[in-house]
């Protein structure tokens, strides 16, 4: 259950390029222009492709991504060998050094499918040209683009927690897994709850799964407030995904345990699609009150364009994010006992395990909630202030269940997620027992994910439709091929 004790390394030294000391200076400055040269060049590339609506194809779209790649791509290594050249002690520290390994995989994975892309686009444009605007229609530019930029960041985070496990910062021993304590249920009783959790997790993954197929497939769905609504479907999905199958597993299982890099990426996935959970219902909020505060300039404010880029922006930032912690946790050592008790890994309960300093850890993880969690929560707050207070400078019963029907489920989704939450961080003290505690973190991780779908399809009254649509669809269907 434990790995050897190995003699490991805080820092590692960079050679550096290998150029002459007396011709530094004119490499210094060579490399200095040519990386401003490439930051300038790339920068305004987006600038005018963001300006001149005459650019707003998909190769030009494909076009700005990769000038975005490219600064990013030149800044992982750049700065720092720039500075190299001009220090006599040439190191990077043990996290700056797996971050530049996250970053460099990246930022050059998506760089490679960009261009791929592009590719792809020249040739439907030469090849099939009366159907390049079919075939190359914006909605699937942006997804791929989108799960390049995902699929790049897995990638990476794979290769960089790999690499982790091999590199260990502390000369201490440390742990190969650790031991899951599950859910406080009697065995007697194992069976019943396996069945009730299965069928919520089935609930949650389907009905998830049904609102982004409705949304994909009406047309009269595709405004801002349905685009984040199945943005949120997929982030219920994954959110649940991280823990339940796990879960679900130790309840039929003696030995209850996870790997180190299991339980390191569990914490990545959760930190991450919560965080984006988090941001979605802030800019649903926010959708809402553009529509009734500032109903008149609704469609230029809420664009697509800026949509996308709001939510490509909360899926990057949490992705950061989610690294930022799980590096600083790869920091720390754990002492003999390796009990987790919890049924999955959470990132508060391991820095209580933890025998090593956790002082900074701590810092970062205060320090940055107020951005991941109070950012949004005041966003959504201020957002409703905003619109009782223009519904009650005109009030009518009219109105009133108009805004009512309009905000409801957002309103109902965001007090299950928000209460849960808040009964498991803020309000919990440790008088209160671990198995409400975990009962609370079964609430905003297993039920309210498998709640937002019924909330969203039971009052709200496009959905409805469009599942009439749906089934009738699948009815005919099932008729013409019986005939």
């Amino acid at each position: 259950m434990k790995r050897d004790n190995k003699t490991t390394v805080s820092e590692f030294l960079l050679l550096g390029l290998p150029i002459p000391p007396e011709h530094q200076a004119l490499f210094f400055t060579l490399f200095l222009v040519m990386y401003l040269a490439t930051v300038v060049g790339n920068l305004l590339i987006i600038l005018l492709i963001r300006m001149d609506s005459r650019l707003h194809t998909p190769m030009y779209f494909f076009l700005s991504h990769l000038a975005l790649t490219d600064i990013s791509f030149s800044s992982v290594t750049v700065p720092k060998m720039l500075m190299d050249m001009q220090s006599i002690h040439k190191s990077i520290p043990y996290a700056g050094c797996m971050s530049q390994a996250y970053f460099f995989i990246w930022f050059g994975s998506v760089d490679i499918l960009l261009l791929t892309l592009m590719a792809y686009d020249r040739y439907v444009a030469i090849c099939q040209p009366l159907h390049y605007a079919t075939v190359m229609r914006q909605e699937k530019c942006v997804s791929l683009v989108s799960v390049s930029w995902v699929f790049c960041s897995l990638r990476s985070l794979l290769h960089t927690l790999l690499l982790v496990r091999v590199v260990q910062r502390d000369n201490k021993t440390a742990v190969s897994e650790f031991l899951l304590m599950g859910l406080p249920i009697p065995p007697e009783h194992q069976g019943l709850f396996f069945t009730l959790f299965l069928v919520m997790y089935l609930a949650t993954v389907v009905g998830n799964l049904l609102i982004i197929l409705l949304i994909r497939m009406d047309s009269r769905l595709h405004t801002p407030m349905y685009f984040f609504l199945s943005h949120l479907a997929l982030t219920d999905v994954s959110f649940s995904s991280v823990t339940v199958p796990k879960m679900l597993m130790d309840m039929q299982s003696i030995h209850k345990s996870i790997p180190y890099a299991g339980c390191m990426s569990q914490i990545y996935f959760f930190i991450w699609f919560g965080c984006v959970d988090n941001f979605l219902l802030a800019l649903m909020a926010y959708d809402r009150y553009v529509a009734i505060c500032h109903p008149l300039h609704y469609v230029t404010i809420m664009r697509q364009e800026k949509c996308v880029s709001l939510v490509s922006a909360s899926w990057i930032y949490c992705s950061l994010r989610s690294l930022l912690h799980t590096l600083l946790l790869v920091r720390v050592s754990f002492c003999e006992d390796i009990t987790i008790p919890h049924f999955f890994c959470e990132l508060p309960v391991l820095l209580k395990m933890s025998c090593s300093d956790v002082s900074l850890n701590e810092w970062v993880l205060f320090i940055e909630v107020g951005i991941a969690v109070f950012l949004p929560f005041f966003t959504i707050v201020g957002s409703y202030i905003r619109i009782w207070a223009t519904v009650l400078k005109d009030p009518s019963a009219k109105r009133f269940f108009k805004v009512l029907s309009t905000c409801g489920s957002h309103l109902l989704v965001v007090s299950l997620f928000y209460g849960s939450i808040a009964e498991v961080y803020f309000f919990s003290s440790p008088s209160i027992s671990s198995n409400k505690y975990i009962a609370a973190s079964v609430m905003y991780m297993i039920v309210t994910p498998m709640l937002n779908p019924f909330i969203y399809s039971l009052r709200n009254r496009d959905i409805k439709q469009a599942l009439k649509l749906f089934a009738n669809r699948m009815k005919s269907c099932s008729s013409n091929n019986f005939i």
